[in-house]
């Protein structure tokens, strides 16, 4: 068991190609510049890269998302919460990169562990596959969906890779204000993408009419996977439906990556029969863009919940009490 340097992590993902994104040397990197720290751990074939929240007083939140990497869990948790302890963490969040629920081997390293509901990633997702050629996956589309992707090619639209960061903040911001979401500012942007760009592991796309932007989306491959984080649009020339022929040149992107899987990242966590009944007449949350999404002919994948393993149970109760009540007046 060993703390793994930055070189050494990328070494070890090398040989598994179905980490997550998350786990990602890059990923912890560009967390480091927003009050995280990230600590890597390697037992054999299993590991983990910790992120630490820095809390007040000194004290920390740890967080492993999309991990642990690789199998028999249970043998690297000695080391991960001597690394908690060491660090000051009130207790140590795990969110597997799992579907729910999780096998009887998997259950068994998690003893200890609370099951947590609410977890920082969103839990189900849609997976598209992205095996076969394009006129396949337009083939697996839901009809409207293909149409629009064609009919944006009939009136002209274009998608292009892009290095315009001025472009894609006003899009995010008008995209914010339409939709009643919050944006980072244009810097928690260009970070991301400035990490992963010089393995080639990212682009910015634009689709475009007359050389104007229409809508912007930000897609990221590693191993297998291919993940759809950030996107945008304008409010005008809507009715060129740029955002589908965007998604599916996104998609040829990570093909040409080798990618097999496009996640388009985050829809309601509600079952698919509910889904389907209420995504006409829902925009709330995750509802509006659950619309769009579906059409692209993938599978809905819901996660396993969170884990928290309490090192401080009293200060535990007080963060988890706070965070409450900071959803619910948020909600308010």
């Amino acid at each position: 068991m060993s703390i793994l340097t930055s070189s050494e992590w990328d070494k070890f993902l090398e040989e598994r190609p179905d980490a997550h994104l998350l786990q990602t040397r890059m990923w912890g990197e560009f967390k480091s510049h927003f009050n995280w720290t990230a600590v890597r751990l390697a037992n054999g074939l299993t590991g983990a890269q910790i992120l630490f929240r820095r809390l007040p007083l000194g004290l920390t939140m740890a967080y492993i998302p999309k991990g642990p990497v690789g199998v028999n869990w249970r043998e690297l948790w000695p080391e991960v919460h001597s690394t908690c302890r060491q660090n000051h963490a009130i207790f140590l969040r795990v969110e597997p990169d799992q579907e729910d629920p999780l096998n009887e081997a998997q259950s068994r390293d998690m003893e200890g562990f609370l099951p947590v509901g609410d977890t920082i990633q969103p839990r189900q997702t849609i997976l598209v596959d992205l095996k076969g050629d394009p006129e396949v996956w337009l083939s697996h589309m839901k009809q409207k969906t293909r149409y629009n992707t064609r009919l944006a090619e009939k009136k002209d639209v274009r998608v292009v890779e892009s290095h315009d960061f001025g472009a894609f903040e006003r899009l995010m911001k008008t995209t914010g204000t339409r939709d009643g979401f919050g944006v980072h500012p244009i810097e928690y942007y260009q970070q991301v993408y400035s990490l992963f760009y010089s393995s080639g592991e990212v682009a910015l796309l634009q689709a475009e009419c007359e050389n104007r932007p229409l809508a912007m989306l930000m897609v990221f491959a590693h191993g297998k996977r291919a993940y759809y984080l950030y996107g945008a649009s304008d409010d005008r020339e809507r009715h060129r439906m740029p955002t589908y022929l965007l998604q599916f040149e996104a998609m040829r992107w990570a093909a040409s990556k080798k990618c097999e899987i496009y996640d388009l990242w985050g829809i309601p966590d509600a079952p698919e029969e509910e889904l389907e009944a209420n995504f006409e007449i829902r925009s709330d949350g995750l509802w509006g863009v659950y619309r769009f999404k579906r059409g692209f002919g993938g599978r809905i994948v819901r996660s396993c919940p969170g884990y928290d393993f309490v090192y401080q149970p009293l200060l535990y109760r007080l963060f988890r009490w706070q965070m409450s009540r900071s959803r619910g007046m948020a909600a308010g």
